[in-house]
């Protein structure tokens, strides 16, 4: 087990709570944007993170990989869209899968940025607290990119995949976030992998791009 204090905890679950509830809300602004307003009729067009919890993808599993010392990542509850009403069909639906991850990525970029400009250390609880941030929302990142349904990934996949791919992947969706469940469930060790290694490349492409590596 990794040996944390209070604030620790406490730091990675402020950190999950704003950047899932972001997360979350960018989907359904760019559902509205697009000309679909079924997240702000159901009450999901909103920054308050009660709205998107869900008990284990958003405290539950990211607090125990904290706990383990693994790469930290987790979802939240979807954002409820209508794919026939948004523009640009299918890559309308893509849109709206992407804008949530890729404001993970941005939030973990400007917090590179604010850890960089600072010079503090991950020693120093700015540094430390900067440091869960970055990981953690690149975790949000690479992990909900993952290729499958319901996960935001599919959506690209959905928009470029043949007909007969289209109903595989709307059979496994229809599942929801039971089969997210399940897959962590049985291959969390490999996810946890994919996702240390993707975060460290990323981690290694920021700096480069800011001239600290």
């Amino acid at each position: 087990m990794k040996d944390m204090d209070i604030g620790y905890i406490l730091t990675v679950l402020g950190v999950v709570l704003v950047s899932m509830t972001l997360h979350e809300a960018m989907h359904g602004f760019m559902a509205y944007w697009l000309g679909d307003d079924t997240a702000k009729l159901q009450g999901r067009l909103t920054l308050n993170p009660i709205k998107h919890i869900d008990p284990f993808l958003t405290i539950m599993l990211p607090l125990f990989l904290a706990a383990v010392g693994a790469p930290v990542f987790g979802g939240a509850k979807p954002v409820p869209f209508n794919p026939a009403r948004v523009k640009y069909d299918e890559w309308g639906a893509a849109l709206v899968a992407l804008a949530g991850p890729l404001t993970n990525f941005l939030l973990a970029f400007l917090g590179f940025v604010a850890f960089v400009v600072s010079g503090t250390s991950q020693d120093a609880a700015l540094g430390m607290a900067l440091s869960v941030f970055i990981y953690v929302n690149l975790g949000f990142f690479v992990f909900n990119m993952i290729p499958i349904p319901p996960l935001d990934g599919s959506r690209v996949i959905y928009a470029l995949a043949p007909d007969f791919v289209r109903r595989g992947m709307e059979a496994i969706e229809r599942f929801g976030v039971m089969f997210v469940f399940v897959i962590v469930m049985l291959a969390s060790s490999l996810i946890g992998q994919v996702i240390l290694t993707s975060v460290t490349g990323i981690i290694t492409f920021f700096s480069i791009l800011l001239g600290v590596a």
